[in-house]
């Protein structure tokens, strides 16, 4: 484990660092259209208008992360769902995959820290409220399925889109932009997390746990039947099967027998 850890811990690093900004800049999108104290939400009074600006601010988020220097050395998965789901498929091991899990959760975590210490009351109180993910109006298991819809949909669009030789350039719009739908249209109902680690790093700092296991358990077990439904489609090997969300050669790979190298 520690050899493991000495050989990969840049990209455990990265893996941190990425959703450690994405929580950030989340907080920050947040805090400008939603805080009660930013002329934003009085010039476009509009929630769906809202929704929208901040799935188009978050999906280029998504995709700046993607194809940055450090997003194609890692894999820029960001997320332990995605993490889980390469594993089954073979393409981490299972310290590589305890070290990046631990740090998107460390890294969300110190994300949201970060933001609530820069934005102070802005960012903590109601309506922003460190960003929650918590049902909506319609109740946990809307919410849920919601969830189990939007990650199995993003996980199947990646292990199809990366593994294509004509469209793996494009995975990482392809994500952002599945991010940005998501979070316009789904945001009222589950608070768009497709991610234990995000809503984990706002439910500690606000202590606001409704339906946590739902996002915790969620999001994994559906990303886990998307790697399932493609490999059974596909009838690929793991050696076959890239491992990030932008394949490339320009970087070390973490992943077992990758075919970007």
């Amino acid at each position: 484990m520690l050899r493991t850890f000495q050989i990969h811990w840049l990209e455990y690093l990265i893996e941190a660092t990425g959703l450690g900004a994405f929580m950030m800049l989340a907080g920050l999108f947040s805090t400008l259209l939603y805080a009660d104290a930013s002329p934003l939400p009085q010039l476009l009074p509009s929630p769906f208008g809202r929704r929208i600006l901040m799935g188009i601010a978050m999906g280029l988020t998504a995709i700046a992360l993607i194809y940055s220097p450090w997003g194609k050395r890692s894999g820029a998965h960001i997320n332990p769902a995605v993490t889980l789901a390469f594993f089954r498929l073979g393409k981490l091991t299972r310290c590589d995959t305890l070290f990046y899990i631990l740090a998107q959760f460390i890294g969300g975590w110190l994300g949201i820290l970060t933001t609530a210490t820069i934005l102070g009351e802005f960012f903590t109180r109601a309506p922003v409220n460190y960003i929650i993910t918590i049902p909506g109006s319609q109740g946990w298991l809307t919410a849920l399925v919601t969830e189990l819809l939007m990650s199995f949909g993003l996980m199947l669009t990646v292990l199809i889109a990366s593994n294509h030789s004509h469209l793996s350039r494009y995975t990482g719009i392809f994500s952002g932009g599945l991010v940005a739908i998501f979070i316009t249209f789904a945001a009222p109902i589950s608070g768009m997390s497709i991610n234990p680690a995000r809503t984990f790093a706002s439910a500690l700092p606000a202590d606001v746990w409704t339906a946590f296991w739902s996002y915790y358990f969620g999001p994994p077990l559906a990303m886990l039947a998307a790697a399932e439904v493609y490999q059974k489609m596909t009838q690929r090997a793991p050696r076959d099967l890239c491992g990030k969300l932008c394949p490339n050669s320009d970087t070390p790979c973490p992943c077992i027998d990758c075919p970007c190298i």
